[in-house]
């Protein structure tokens, strides 16, 4: 029998599902040992893959990570083990550009067991209408609890939702400097920044700190805060009490501002890939599996007809049909290598143009030379 370690993030959504499915393989006698081991939802968003890759067989990790895992060599790209057929089949069924966010230089290098994007929740005793849009945002943040997303991370990624809201995604045309790589419009930057520094200093005490399990447990169990307008989907809050919806968008019908999330199952380069570790794989990635046995054990699958199933909505409050417009049209983060630390830096200084420790313009202008450092201008855009 093969034996394999594995390494995912530690929350229900993150291992439940995956431990079950080991345990159910091995009982089965299909010839695979796999033993899952976990690490923090912090761990999980900045730790090297090739540092896991030298311990683990199969890797859970986040799309802006394959940059640089790709850089030490630390993956096999998956083309090369399961086939044309299968990249072609799971590539069709997933939703939104999860399938695609794992993608890079031709070859598949992940495949999205778990899909997530930034969406929008509140609790419909405080807030009956979810706002459409972020000048309704606003406007309710005057009114009622609203708390932002910012540890960690989540301060540039909502940052760079808005821009994606308001027409200009980070990296994309618009936002150059002569001689220098894309960042975003001035104009977008600075509106951007000042609606989140008026939302950011109306918001609760404490909630800046708090990530996004921390923020929906908040909410689950107090009513401190009322509405969060960007936070990951997690369906495991999702309640009649606490209901998710999708992101705002900058006008009416406008685009739904959203960075993509989710997690990617990666083979690591030191693996023996065997024909009984691509069936369980393939089992994993099946539509009955996504429909069924993943969301029965506490996880958020990537298939599409998942998200549309009417079983599946009924036992989350209607979670993923509330969400889905947002996944469909959300933003997928830069992977090149050197992306993760101007992750980490950008959001310092989001939260301190956010709390009023930095002016709008400069911390606007430390971002884009923070971007230009970290990306070199042959790289590929994503």
């Amino acid at each position: 029998m093969n034996s394999y370690r594995g390494i995912t993030w530690d929350h229900p959504r993150g291992k439940n599902a995956l431990v079950a499915a080991a345990h159910s393989a091995q009982e089965s006698g299909e010839g695979l040992r796999l033993t899952w081991s976990a690490h923090s939802l912090e761990h999980f968003e900045s730790y090297p893959v090739d540092d896991l890759a030298r311990d683990y067989d199969l890797i859970v990790l986040d799309h802006p990570h394959l940059g640089e895992a790709l850089e030490h060599n630390a993956l096999i790209p998956l083309d090369a083990v399961v086939g044309a057929e299968r990249i072609d089949r799971w590539s069709a069924q997933s939703v939104g550009p999860s399938f695609a966010s794992y993608s890079l230089h031709g070859l598949q290098w992940a495949l999205p067991l778990d899909a997530a994007t930034q969406v929008a929740v509140r609790k419909p005793a405080l807030v009956p209408v979810p706002p459409a849009t972020w000048d309704d945002v606003e406007i309710l943040s005057g009114d009622v609890p609203v708390a932002l997303s910012l540890a960690g991370p989540h301060a540039f990624l909502t940052f760079a939702s808005l821009c994606a809201a308001h027409g200009a995604p980070v990296g994309g045309p618009g936002g150059e400097e002569p001689g220098l790589p894309g960042f975003v419009p001035d104009d977008v930057g600075t509106r951007v920044l000042e609606r989140m520094r008026v939302i950011g200093t109306r918001a609760p005490i404490g909630t800046a700190g708090l990530n996004p399990i921390a923020l929906l447990q908040r909410m689950t169990d107090t009513d401190e805060i009322a509405y969060c307008p960007l936070v990951y989907g997690y369906v495991n809050y999702s309640s009649p009490m606490l209901q998710f919806t999708d992101a705002p968008s900058a006008v009416p019908d406008g685009r739904r501002g959203s960075t993509l999330g989710g997690t990617g199952l990666a083979v690591s380069s030191r693996a023996d890939v065997t024909p009984a570790l691509i069936d369980h794989i393939d089992w994993l990635m099946s539509p009955k599996t996504q429909r069924r046995f993943i969301p029965q054990h506490d996880g958020q699958p990537s298939a599409r007809s998942a998200w549309l199933d009417d079983e599946v909505n009924q036992a989350s409050a209607g979670f993923y049909r509330s969400t889905l417009a947002s996944i469909e049209d959300s933003w997928v983060r830069p992977r090149f290598p050197g992306y993760i630390a101007f992750q980490t830096s950008a959001s310092a200084i989001v939260r301190a143009v956010v709390a009023g420790n930095e002016s709008v313009a400069s911390g606007l202008t430390r971002l884009r030379a923070g971007f230009a450092r970290a990306r070199p201008l042959t790289t590929e855009r994503v």
